[in-house]
């Protein structure tokens, strides 16, 4: 049995400024949903995420604004910083743990600026909503072992990108080999998994 983490609910005062802000900032609007008694569902999915977001009225009895360290993973911390701050978010500036492992809570031993050798997992950045929940940027750019499990293409375009690089890298193998190659699929799956990151 897998068990998927998809949905974080995030406690807001104000439905609607909670909704303008995070889709301003790039989260795509999956649903907005009003029932009876001003119940209110508003789905929400950051850009390449299998998680989404839930605000709402009536959907969680948590304080609005108590969320803290919901980590959205990216791979490139100053792009996504900067992308966040065009946006009209206010972001901290990039920092990294003393420890170098994973922050603490607040600002406890944060040091400015990445990671010195921008090591993988050890870059942060945070910002908040109108509300004051907290979220935290995480660079990552390369996984621990057993950490994917799956491959993932963000968009059609990247998919079509993998299947050209493989039937490109695959028509060199068959010539070389000077014969078609009955087993492509496992050739094309494994070429495609490590170029989502899956590794072979």
């Amino acid at each position: 049995m897998e068990f998927k983490i998809e949905v974080v609910v995030v406690p807001v005062s104000d439905v609607d400024r909670a909704k303008e802000f995070y889709t301003r900032i790039g989260f795509r609007e999956d649903v907005d949903f009003a029932g009876p008694s001003g119940f209110r569902v508003v789905h929400l999915t950051p850009p390449g995420s299998a998680v989404s977001l839930v605000i709402g009225s009536g959907v969680t009895d948590a304080a609005p604004g108590s969320e803290r360290g919901v980590h959205l993973v990216v791979d490139d911390i100053l792009a996504a910083r900067a992308e966040l701050t065009a946006a009209g978010a206010e972001v901290s500036e990039v920092f990294h743990d003393a420890g170098g492992v994973f922050h603490h809570a607040g600002t406890t031993a944060r040091v400015p600026g990445p990671h010195p050798t921008r090591q993988s997992y050890g870059s942060f950045a945070s910002f908040a909503d109108p509300d004051g929940n907290t979220f935290v940027l995480q660079e990552v750019t390369a996984r621990r072992p057993g950490r994917i499990s799956h491959a993932v293409y963000r968009s059609a375009e990247e998919l079509e990108q993998a299947l050209r690089d493989a039937a490109r890298a695959h028509h060199t193998y068959e010539v070389e080999l000077g014969r078609p190659d009955p087993d492509w699929p496992l050739w094309y799956a494994a070429h495609m998994a490590r170029a989502a990151g899956l590794g072979s």
